[in-house]
This record gives structure tokens, C-alpha cells and sequence, in this order.
């Protein structure tokens, strides 16, 4: 219940956040106004005695959620998706939190796992070990299957982690109405928007069907891709609180020198990685939206192991190219295309300046690009966009935001294999590939086919609604006959070019099949 009791959760908070210096670092990377300063102050500075210390290992805001817990661990991984709220150096930041979790006993998971499958451990796997990662929702046990002796990975939620985040999520769903009655300025940042994002984000999460079902898509997607490999799911060995997949083996990508000792091609794997996302991102429109190193491995012939699939993004058709048409833009340095593009698509407001767009476009890119290839950064690219956005009115894009994040963060772990990568170089042949598919003439004949294809459901419906329509027409008082004549007239040139539409289209299908 959002209620005052939740007070006391965020004076709890405001402690923690003080005491570890975190409270004037977050408060700067979201450019808070002084009466959320003063509000936040008041919660934190009195009580920073009963805030808890953390790990003075840490950067402070790491530090922060970490010894918060479960939601607040889980929040910051979110929050590492959203720049626009947090700013970039922040997000940075929060993408290398770490789950610093300690593991629930064993014998819980077991009781877990018989209760969900119906079955002895013993019956179902014929090895099953203590937790080898254990992370803000979850842990992970490794076993071997008892009918063909493969080996699985085993991921059991954790106890009352259900009770526990709804009682978080009420305490932030609080503070940001909170925040934005205090500051009515916050409200473009939505901060109740975001809880509200995080909410729906931890629900999926906390049921672990929905990511053996994304695993499953996911490796669908991509069973022609070289270089790369998905566990997939073991349906029978899952269920809402148990997710049992292949097992992941391979050298950690975190782990440099082994990667290196193992004789790997450290810079061809950082193609890799960027090129892989952006084929995911491109052409299928559904992509592993944390590709941090913790969710990725090298197996023994170099193919890159993806795993974990709590976070997913999915964008449609249409912004896919839209996307690549700005990525293609910025490749070859054609600043009046990308602003064309955004006025096309309507992510600028019309009564803006084109040509001034482009020119700010142009203060963007070109320091990027002429600066050595181990300092050309999607992450700066995206602070200096992030400063356009708002200098020209644009609204935030939220089917962008996620795909933009994880392209920082991959861009992170391919500079980590190759630091002189040139991000641009190793992008250009996936997005050049991906607009001949989708912009040329063979995908002009796809769209026409679909229009036909949409035109030939809806045709039997078109006689009747006629057949009701065409008296009403011819009953209408004269003023409003000839209005509706006009209508009429629209409505059958439309028929007459669906018509030639769906005969060009079947026509290319047969030039093209």
C-alpha cells in the first residue's frame, strides 16, 4: 500500500546513501532541483547513522544499492538502462554493479526446485551442486540430468523475493510521487514512469517461464549465426521459480588475460561482439539487452556464449530502419540525412530548423570521427545526442533508449578485447547489409506484398460495408451528399490504387521469387 508507513523505508534509504556519499553523486547525475536536494538531505543527513556501511571497495552509488538489497540492486541494473534519467557517466557506472549477493542455502533450492518439478532432486538430476553465482533475484546451481547425463544449469528464484520487491517497489513508487510533487520540473525525467517500467520489468522477471520463453526465441533468431552460441531451455526441468538451460561452458569475456592465455583473437571477438548485436538489433528486432561481461563467454573454438536472458528488447520494423538510417548517416558523415531522417520520422518537432539540426548534428560528430580510433565512443556520441535532444524539443524516445543503452555497454566490452576498435568501422558492413535488405527494391516488393496480402483479408468485408454505406450516401440531404460524395470519390480512388498496389505487388513477388 503507497502510503506514509513507506517512510521509513526511505529515511532507511536517504541513511545508506548518505552515509556512503552516494546521495550528492546521484543528485548530480540527475540534476536535481534544490527542494528535492533539501527533501533528500532532510531524509538522509539526520539518520546517516542507520544507514548501512556497504563495501568501501565500491564507487559510492554501487555501494549504495548493493547493501540496500535484492530491489535496490535490481533497480540500479534498470536504472543503468535509462541515460536520459541518470545521465551517461552514471548509467556507466551502474552497468558494472555487481550482484555482491550472498547465496541462500542449498537445501532451500532443493525444496524449491521439488516443490515446482513434483519430483526428488535425486530422481531428477544425478549431480546437482552448491550455488556457483548468486545474483539479485536468483542463483545458479550446476547438474547434470539424470536421464542423459547433459549438463544444466539450474536457476532457482529466491525465497520470499516475490514479498520483498513488492514492498520496495510500493516504497519507490512513493518517493517518486514524492519527487514530483515537490519539483514539478522532474516530471519530464518521469520518475513514476520509470518505477512503473521497473515494475513490469521485475514482474517478468520473477517468473522464469517468461525467460526460458525468451531463451527459446532468442535461439530461434539466431540458429544461422556463426560465431555464437545460445543454452537453450529445458521445458520439463522448468517452471516459475526453477529455469534449467544448458550449461555455458567457456572462459568468462570479463577475464582478459585468460582469454588471451587460451590463444583467442581478442580483437576479432570485439568485432564480434558489436556485430552480432547489431544483427540481432537490425534484423530480427529482438535483442539481449545486458551483454555486460558477467553474460558472456568465450567456448573453446571462439564462439561467443550468451546467456542469461532476463532483460530483452524489441523494436518494430519501421524503427529498425529509422535507426539504421541514422546509423548509416553518422558512418559516412552525411549530417543533412540524419537530420532529414529525424524530421521524417517525427522525433523533431516541425517547426524546428532542418538545417540548424544538422549543423548541431555536425558538432556531434565530427570530433568523434577525427579523433584516433581508441577514442571514438558511442558513449559520448550519446551524451553530446542526449544535449541536442533537449536543445531542440525532442521527446524521449523509449523504444530507443534500451537499444542505445546496450550498444554502450557492448561498445564497453568490445573496447575491453580491442581498445583500439573503431567502433564505426567494425558497425558499417552489419548496417550497409541490413539497408540493402530492408530499404532496396526486394523489401519495396516485400511491403507491397504485405499491403496485397492485408487488402486480400479484409476484401470479402468490402461488399457489404458498401452495400450498408452507398444508401446512407444516397439518402443524405443535399450538403451533406456532396461532402460525402467527395468521401465516397476518396474512398474508391483509394479501392482503385489498393487495387494497382496489390497487382504491382503480386507481379514483383513472381519477378523476384
Amino acid at each position: 500500500m503507497r502510503g506514509p508507513h513507506n517512510i521509513w523505508r526511505l529515511i532507511r534509504t536517504g541513511a545508506t546513501f548518505e552515509r556512503t556519499g552516494a546521495m550528492k553523486v546521484a543528485l548530480d547525475a540527475v540534476n536535481a532541483p534544490a527542494r528535492v536536494r533539501f527533501a533528500a538531505r532532510v531524509l538522509g543527513w539526520p539518520f546517516a547513522w542507520l544507514g548501512y556501511k556497504g563495501d568501501p571497495a565500491l564507487p559510492p552509488v554501487t555501494r549504495a544499492i548493493t547493501a540496500l538489497g535484492p530491489a535496490y540492486v535490481k533497480f540500479g541494473q534498470i536504472l543503468s538502462t535509462r541515460p536520459d534519467v541518470v545521465g551517461v557517466e552514471l548509467a556507466n557506472q551502474l552497468t558494472m554493479l555487481q550482484d555482491r549477493l550472498p547465496p541462500f542455502p542449498t537445501e532451500t533450492a532443493i525444496t524449491t526446485i521439488e516443490s515446482a518439478l513434483g519430483d526428488p532432486v535425486g530422481v531428477l538430476f544425478s549431480e546437482f551442486s552448491d550455488p556457483v553465482a548468486a545474483a539479485s533475484i536468483a542463483q545458479v546451481h550446476r547438474a547434470r540430468r539424470a536421464d542423459n547425463g547433459r549438463e544444466v544449469a539450474v536457476k532457482v528464484l529466491r525465497p520470499g523475493i516475490e514479498g520483498a520487491f513488492r514492498r520496495d517497489i510500493d516504497a519507490f513508487h512513493f518517493a517518486a510521487s514524492m519527487i514530483e510533487r515537490l519539483s514539478p520540473a522532474t516530471r519530464r525525467l518521469r520518475p513514476r514512469d520509470v518505477i512503473s517500467h521497473f515494475e513490469s520489468v521485475v514482474t517478468g522477471e520473477l517468473d522464469l517461464r517468461l525467460e526460458a520463453a525468451s531463451a527459446s526465441e532468442f535461439a530461434e533468431n539466431t540458429a544461422g549465426d556463426a560465431g555464437m552460441e545460445v543454452p537453450k531451455p529445458h521445458w520439463h526441468l522448468s517452471a516459475r521459480r526453477v529455469l534449467s538451460t544448458d550449461w555455458a561452458e567457456g572462459v568468462p569475456m570479463g577475464d582478459v588475460a585468460a582469454l588471451r592465455a587460451a590463444g583467442h583473437d581478442l580483437p576479432q571477438l570485439g568485432a564480434n561482439v558489436l556485430q552480432l548485436f547489431l544483427r540481432h538489433a537490425l534484423r530480427d528486432g529482438y535483442f539481449h539487452a545486458d551483454m555486460h561481461q558477467g553474460n558472456l563467454k568465450v567456448a573453446a573454438n571462439g564462439d561467443i556464449v550468451i546467456y542469461d536472458f532476463g532483460i530483452m528488447g524489441e523494436i518494430d520494423e519501421y524503427t529498425r530502419r529509422i535507426y539504421a538510417e541514422i546509423l548509416m548517416g553518422f558512418i559516412r558523415r552525411d549530417y543533412d540525412r540524419v537530420a532529414r531522417v529525424h524530421f521524417e520520422a517525427g522525433y523533431v518537432p516541425r517547426d524546428r530548423d532542418m538545417l540548424e539540426f544538422a549543423r548541431a548534428l555536425r558538432a556531434v560528430g565530427e570530433p568523434i570521427f577525427g579523433a584516433d580510433a581508441s577514442r571514438i565512443s558511442m558513449a559520448n556520441l550519446l551524451a553530446y545526442l542526449f544535449e541536442v535532444t533537449e536543445r531542440f524539443g525532442m521527446a524521449t524516445r523509449t523504444e530507443l533508449i534500451l537499444l542505445q543503452r546496450t550498444m554502450v555497454v557492448v561498445e564497453g566490452v568490445a573496447r575491453s578485447l580491442d581498445p583500439q576498435i573503431n567502433m564505426w568501422e567494425v558497425a558499417r558492413p552489419v548496417v550497409e547489409s541490413y539497408i540493402r535488405d530492408s530499404l532496396g527494391p526486394r523489401a519495396a516488393a516485400r511491403d507491397m506484398m504485405r499491403i496485397a496480402q492485408l487488402m486480400g483479408r479484409f476484401a470479402p468485408l468490402l461488399p457489404d460495408f458498401l452495400d450498408q454505406r452507398m444508401p446512407e450516401l444516397l439518402r443524405a440531404p443535399p450538403a451533406t451528399r456532396v461532402e460525402d460524395t467527395g468521401r465516397r470519390g476518396d474512398l474508391l480512388r483509394g479501392m482503385v490504387a489498393g487495387a494497382v498496389i496489390a497487382v504491382l505487388a503480386m507481379a514483383l513477388g513472381l519477378v523476384l521469387a
